[in-house]
């Protein structure tokens, strides 16, 4: 797969804290929730592989188990949200809940 985040992907986002990563990686789902709810395919389905790629680099450079475990499970959600029968059940409103809290931390701590 041809890198989206060319400049994350090289580095700099092993620079970022968790937080940082996971709130970064929440407004690539936003984006792909807002254009799924615009009934734009395309434009959501940019999104989540963005999304996912945002995901796997975090998953790449997780010391933490219980962390990686998550953040495993957050992939496979996504990916069975967007791409798969949602058999996990996931809503527009869960994935929106999850990531929002990174978001506001992740201010705060700038």
């Amino acid at each position: 797969m041809n890198p989206q985040h060319k400049e994350l992907a090289a580095g700099r986002w092993s620079q970022l804290s968790f937080l940082e990563q996971m709130a970064n990686i929440g407004s690539e789902v936003e984006r792909a929730l807002n254009w799924q709810s615009k009934q734009n395919v395309p434009y959501s389905q940019k999104a989540f592989e963005r999304a996912l790629e945002l995901v796997d680099l975090t998953l790449d450079h997780c010391a933490s188990k219980p962390r990686f475990k998550e953040l495993a499970r957050v992939r496979e959600t996504l990916v069975d949200y967007f791409g798969g029968t949602n058999q996990f059940q996931s809503t527009e409103a869960l994935w929106r809940g999850y990531f929002l809290p990174f978001v506001y931390a992740a201010r705060r701590h700038h």
